[in-house]
């Protein structure tokens, strides 16, 4: 027999801000090995390990092993959607510096939420697809009265739309081979910075996939989540979504 859940235990981990700086750097959806992870959370290699050991007895982070290298992810989106939720109730953090500030811009200008396109391009991406006809719904991508800041929405109006494999077909993204997952299909979020839906789920993450693999987006150094619109992805979006204007 069991209790009620230790909230507390699994609370105690996000007191302390260097090993929620290691969830942040996976809260991409990589997996990475702990050398980069110190890196990229300011920390000795030490330090990170223990601090994945920990991550890792609550079952918020796993390790997969690749010949004599080990690299550390999220458990899941369960995982990522505790941090946006965290995210959601917390204060901003102070803008004390050009770097700080200019990675902030970056985050809200594109960014991935674990595995798919947020922030003004993954926003941009959704309504561009709504309005070929690739999705169906409502139109309207702005939040609703009820849906819940920087979530997962748990019921949302959107379906595929009559134009889906042909719209999606064009970005290179195969919607029927996508579908044959366990994965839900269609899901959305809330974007934290723009307050508007975007596409997640399965589908989503096929298209940041594709995305990434096609060299439309890259990755910046500064800001790990941060993504930059590249001139052939601009080129691309205004080809097959008709989205024209989108700084590369």
């Amino acid at each position: 027999m069991e209790g009620d859940a230790d909230i507390a235990r699994t609370a105690a981990l996000f007191a302390d801000p260097a090993r929620v700086r290691v969830l942040l750097a996976l809260a991409d959806g990589r997996a990475l090995a702990a050398s980069v992870l110190a890196a990229e959370a300011r920390l000795s290699a030490p330090g990170v390990s223990a601090h994945l050991a920990k991550l890792r007895a609550a079952g918020l982070v796993v390790a997969e092993k690749s010949g004599r290298h080990r690299f550390y992810r999220l458990a899941g989106p369960d995982t990522a959607e505790l941090l946006e939720t965290l995210a959601r109730c917390s204060p901003s953090q102070p803008v004390t510096s050009l770097r700080e500030g200019t990675r902030a811009e970056a985050l809200r200008t594109a960014r991935t939420c674990y595995d798919h396109l947020a922030g003004r391009l993954g926003v941009a991406v959704t309504s561009a697809l709504l309005a070929r006809g690739a999705l169906a719904g409502p139109g309207d991508t702005r939040r609703r009265p009820g849906d819940r800041i920087s979530a997962p929405l748990r019921e949302h109006p959107y379906t595929l739309g009559p134009a889906a494999s042909a719209v999606f077909g064009s970005l290179g993204v195969d919607v029927d081979a996508v579908a044959v997952g366990r994965r839900p299909l269609l899901k959305f979020c809330v974007d934290w910075s723009e307050q508007r839906h975007h596409l997640a789920g399965a589908l989503g993450a096929a298209v940041a996939t594709r995305f990434l693999d096609a060299g439309w987006v890259r990755r910046r150094a500064q800001a790990h989540r941060a993504l930059r619109l590249t001139p052939e992805g601009s080129q691309a979006l205004e080809t097959h979504l008709g989205l024209a204007g989108l700084a590369a």
